[in-house]
């Protein structure tokens, strides 16, 4: 612990990247318009210049995104708690993992009405996920630490990603889910623009030797990703048999949206909505090749001729 305090310490005093998203968790950019914030955060993260007039790469009008399009359901639809009845009504109750419980705490948790195994998460927060394969023996403490810590975390104030700003902050439990032909549950993400799916991305081996491969619409491995992903096209990974219904229920989340990336899993012949994001990567993804983020810009219709 002592260590990781003193390398953050001196990551604070020498790279102002790490300054800056810092400061930023504790609020001492608050009163910073979101432009001038994600102009100054886009130079650190990114290496150039944010331009906000003209923007073009993915990247750039992910930023462009967070100030102009700006509507109240999308509030919901990032709470990955309210974000069940909003799916649950727009595509079907099936396709929603099964909720046990929502509370305002960890300490409210009431473990006795859980089954062994389910799976915590909080409604504003990316990766503050605790997953419990047996209640019996699952370190409370741990989890207790991760929760609460995701709890206490501003999403929106680090990232100034708008539809956060107003999520209340909560954990809930849902249910523990894994394929049985793959032993895990891999993740699907659909890439949708202006309500039409372009490409999606597999996440597998989350647990072992993660990696990310992306394919286009028939199930074809595309040759890019994300340089933090690590792709693996040696990996013959099976496209699952119901692509076509996966397609057809993403596009009808992402209509008239300019952008919407919908995360799905497949687990026994089932389909399950995992969340909606709006800013992959909040809009600082590094692509591998690089101009991967000039032709996916160009896919983003963005109005008044952007």
């Amino acid at each position: 612990m002592l260590k990781t305090k003193l390398r953050n310490l001196v990551r604070y005093m020498t790279e102002p990247q790490f300054r800056f998203l810092e400061n930023s968790k504790w609020g001492f950019y608050r009163n910073m318009s979101d432009e001038e914030f994600l102009k100054r955060k886009f130079k650190l993260e990114m290496g150039y210049d944010l331009d906000l007039q003209h923007p073009k790469t993915f990247n750039e009008k992910m930023q462009w995104l967070k100030i102009h399009n700006r509507k109240p359901e999308f509030t919901t639809m990032v709470d990955k708690y309210e974000a069940k009845k909003y799916v649950a009504d727009t595509i079907g109750e099936q396709y929603i993992i099964p909720t046990y419980g929502v509370w305002d705490s960890f300490d409210e948790i009431d473990f006795d009405t859980l089954p062994d195994q389910f799976v915590l998460k909080c409604t504003h927060d990316s990766g503050g996920v605790v997953i419990v394969k047996d209640k019996k023996t699952f370190n409370k403490k741990e989890a207790k630490r991760i929760i609460e810590k995701a709890l206490r975390r501003d999403y929106y104030q680090s990232t100034r990603e708008w539809p956060y700003k107003d999520v209340k902050h909560r954990v809930f439990a849902e249910k523990y889910m894994k394929d049985d032909e793959t032993g895990e549950l891999r993740d699907y993400k659909f890439f949708c623009f202006n309500g039409e799916a372009k490409f999606f991305a597999i996440h597998f081996d989350r647990f072992k030797d993660y990696h990310v491969n992306y394919y286009d619409m028939v199930g074809k491995l595309m040759p890019f990703g994300q340089v933090e992903d690590v792709p693996d096209p040696s990996r013959k990974l099976a496209i699952p048999e119901k692509l076509n219904k996966m397609v057809t229920l993403t596009e009808k989340l992402s209509v008239d949206i300019p952008f919407l990336r919908v995360d799905l899993f497949y687990a026994n012949g089932n389909i399950y909505c995992g969340e909606l994001t709006f800013y992959p990567d909040s809009g600082y993804g590094l692509f591998n090749p690089k101009d991967t983020d000039d032709k996916l810009g160009e896919l983003i219709k963005l109005p008044l001729g952007n």
